[in-house]
């Protein structure tokens, strides 16, 4: 659907703001428990330095809102709905990851937040791809992380 230049710039503004937003409530609820109930926590040897998570979920969560425009400016509004809508899902899951961990400190109900987001994620990715294929890419770094975020999650459960 051919849009407006101006409606365009502010349209990849908007999803941004979404996800990096949302990634700023995730690090909000994060930030409370990572240098305490985090800190004490058993972890594999995989585990990242805790510096590594904050640049990388940024890169992530713009490379989200540069596919999620993508969608929405190729598409019209009942094509792009539907994938948007499961886009929406797979932040709102995102988000709710991040409270369960660490806001409520429960890995066990983590572990099952996280694999329900990992499938909205690999979703969101199927929905994308016959719109935008570049857009379906750039989901899949994100659907990559989720993963590895499962297993450090999962190992984190089973080691407290």
């Amino acid at each position: 659907m051919k849009r407006s230049r101006i409606v365009e710039a502010v349209g990849l503004a908007l999803f941004l703001a979404l996800c990096l937003g949302i990634g700023a409530l995730a690090s909000a609820v994060t930030a409370s428990s990572v240098k305490t109930w985090y800190a004490d926590l058993n972890k594999p040897p995989f585990n990242p330095p805790s510096e590594v998570f904050g640049p990388v979920w940024t890169v992530l969560y713009v490379m989200m809102g540069v596919a999620a425009w993508r969608v929405w400016r190729a598409a019209d509004r009942e094509t792009a709905q539907g994938p948007l809508a499961m886009f929406a899902l797979q932040l709102a899951l995102d988000l709710g990851w991040s409270v369960a961990f660490f806001g409520l400190e429960r890995t066990g109900s983590a572990v099952a937040v996280i694999l329900v987001l990992e499938l909205a994620v690999i979703s969101t990715v199927l929905a994308f791809r016959p719109i935008d294929r570049l857009a379906a890419l750039l989901m899949v770094p994100y659907a990559l992380w989720v993963a590895f975020a499962a297993a450090l999650n999962i190992a984190i459960w089973r080691l407290n």
